[in-house]
């Protein structure tokens, strides 16, 4: 799914948030699983690996050291502190993706995407997904299995306040269906991918097609 392919395009910055357990890592791998357009931006974290994840690959796992000589040299697109742990996205990766017409999917909570917006707003596109229910989200958080039950009540007292920027976004999605959730962020971004603005080429392909301008 994509643009034609003769047509350069500049690439978009693609932002999922929600709250914790409401599906946004979910949806993020089934679109990286369906659309070979789209990369993951890989995040500094530091925070201890979960059991299956690999550093480089799920996050850059840093000490608190390394990950503060890296605030002080701008190094960050964005970065935030959640849950007592702090993460932030390396600039220099996200820049090269944009030039070569490559899409990246940021799975980031709302403070992240306010940061992302100031620094490229003209290639954000944000997506808010919602729970379908404040129970269904606290259903989701206990079958998840990793966290102790006072890290999950601490999440469920954190999502509110989470939810409460959802009109910061520009679409909005409630995920009561994953795979309708998914669909519909795909549809987002072909949209998204089509605008005039972000097709570098097309000034040159219309002309060949002997349109004047």
């Amino acid at each position: 799914m994509g643009t034609t392919p003769s047509i350069k395009r500049r690439g978009l910055l693609l932002v999922l948030s929600s709250p914790s357990g409401a599906g946004k890592s979910t949806i993020a791998r089934a679109l990286l699983e369906k659309d070979g357009d789209l990369t993951m931006s890989v995040s500094a974290t530091t925070r201890k690996p979960r059991p299956g994840e690999v550093d480089g690959v799920d996050y850059y796992f840093l000490s608190n050291d390394r990950f503060q000589e890296m605030i002080a040299a701008d190094e960050f697109l964005e970065h935030a502190t959640v849950f007592g742990n702090s993460y932030g996205t390396p600039k220099a990766p996200v820049q090269a993706a944009l030039e070569n017409g490559q899409d990246v999917l940021f799975d980031v909570d709302w403070q992240g995407a306010q940061e992302i917006q100031e620094y490229a707003i003209d290639d954000l596109v944000s997506v808010f997904i919602l729970p379908p229910s404040v129970e269904e989200l606290e259903r989701r958080l206990f079958n998840r299995a990793q966290d102790s039950e006072e890290v999950v009540r601490g999440r469920m007292e954190k999502a509110t306040a989470e939810m409460s920027h959802w009109d910061s976004y520009q679409f909005v999605i409630v995920n009561q269906d994953i795979e309708v959730s998914v669909a519909s962020v795909r549809s987002i971004l072909t949209a998204e991918r089509l605008k005039r603005r972000r097709q570098k080429g097309l000034l040159e392909f219309v002309r060949n097609l002997g349109v004047g301008q």
